[in-house]
């Protein structure tokens, strides 16, 4: 998307726009034949919605490509993610109000467990609970490199953050995380000359907090990902001409609704049913909300189709509270697929729904990947859902005479 021309046509409207992103929504269905998650789950209000909203798939990035979660919602936010590459280290230590500064390189931390052999059993060391977290950071916070600071954060569970603060500081690094079990954890490498400074940092890190972590069972070892530097990005408010919200408990996806000029608003617990309350405390506030839902991403990941199932039905609950606002515009997707039958992120085109007054209904009252291939919308890029979510709400003005 052009945003030099989107700017052009943006007008202002009192008019709401609700995101509803289900994190790793789409799925594989376990047998031959057999249905998704989506397609298990008793979905009677997102049914009843899909009915008079126009269906579709998206691809997060483009066709089979698998993306990342920063990538993934880069997308459906309306931002070329091929253009914009941000590292999820910036994100996650913007989603915990770390203040990063132009000297800092970022990346997001795992514990995770290895064998006597050094080989990986479990890149999320058993999903830790936060406490533990906190106790073993405060061992990281020990180490001391030479002629750079050293930051480590806890963020949530097994997940923390880790900055170095430094002169000629380099982000071109590669990860530690191999994505897989059953091998050693990688060691950091330079991936260009200015960054090869940093790499060595890194890798020094990383072997003292082994040895730090030795006896810390199941916590015995940390993964490093996404290494990055503060970016440039316009914001929701300069492209689309929204005052935007986002509506989030993990931090790594507030982090990234900050850096887009979202304002991320608190929410007084962890469940679907707190942020869906968080939604309605701020209703006459903004023009755009992103309420995002992380569990069903982390039953996929988990290989547990049956946790996802009933994530997605905890959701379909709230929607009643969520179209009694009176919304004008209505989507419905997530960020990429993850199916629990391949425990990690995939490929496949993400189920979409967009529901306006003005929309052109499919009449197709079921909300799944089978049902949203047979939708007007097509097979789409994520990042033209945003255009199309402006139209509907009437924040488009005509393109020339």
């Amino acid at each position: 998307m052009d945003f030099a021309f989107l700017k052009n046509i943006v007008v202002s409207a009192q008019t709401k726009i609700v995101l509803l992103v289900m994190d790793g929504l789409g799925g594989l269905p376990l047998e031959p034949a057999g249905k998704t998650e989506l397609e298990t789950a008793h979905t009677p209000n997102l049914d009843a919605l899909a009915a008079r909203s126009a269906l579709g798939l998206a691809d997060p990035v483009a066709p089979g490509i698998t993306p990342g979660s920063g990538p993934g919602h880069l997308g459906i936010f309306g931002y070329d993610p091929l253009h914009y590459e941000i590292g999820r280290g910036v994100l996650e230590a913007l989603g915990i109000d770390f203040p990063l500064t132009a000297k800092d390189v970022a990346a997001r931390g795992n514990f995770a467990t290895v064998d006597a052999a050094g080989l990986l059993t479990d890149r999320r060391a058993g999903r830790i609970s936060t406490e533990t977290n906190r106790e073993l950071v405060q061992l990281l916070r020990t180490i001391k490199l030479p002629g750079v600071e050293i930051f480590v954060e806890t963020v949530k569970e097994h997940r923390f953050v880790f900055v170095m603060r430094g002169a000629g500081l380099g982000d071109a690094l590669s990860e530690t995380d191999p994505q897989k079990l059953g091998v050693p954890p990688l060691p950091v490498k330079a991936l260009d000359t200015r960054s090869r400074k940093t790499a060595k940092l890194v890798n020094q890190f990383v072997t003292q907090a082994r040895k730090l972590l030795a006896d810390k069972h199941p916590a015995n070892m940390i993964l490093l990902r996404g290494f990055a530097k503060h970016p440039a990005i316009p914001s929701y408010a300069e492209v689309f001409g929204l005052r935007a919200a986002a509506i989030a408990v993990y931090p790594m996806y507030r982090g990234l609704a900050k850096l887009l000029g979202m304002t991320t608003l608190p929410v007084n617990g962890e469940t679907v049913a707190d942020e869906f309350a968080t939604l309605e405390k701020h209703w006459n506030d903004f023009d755009f909300f992103y309420l995002h839902v992380k569990k069903t991403d982390s039953a996929g990941e988990d290989g547990d189709f049956a946790r996802k199932v009933q994530v997605i039905e905890q959701v379909d609950a709230l929607i009643p509270r969520l179209l009694a606002l009176n919304p004008d515009v209505v989507i419905v997707t997530g960020d990429h697929s993850t199916p629990a039958l391949l425990k990690s992120h995939s490929w496949h085109p993400v189920p979409v729904l967009l529901y306006s007054k003005f929309v052109r209904a499919d009449g197709i009252a079921e909300f799944g990947e089978r049902a949203c291939a047979r939708g007007s919308l097509g097979r789409l890029r994520a990042q033209e859902l945003m255009p199309l979510a402006l139209a509907n709400a009437q924040r488009l003005t005509k393109f020339g005479a």
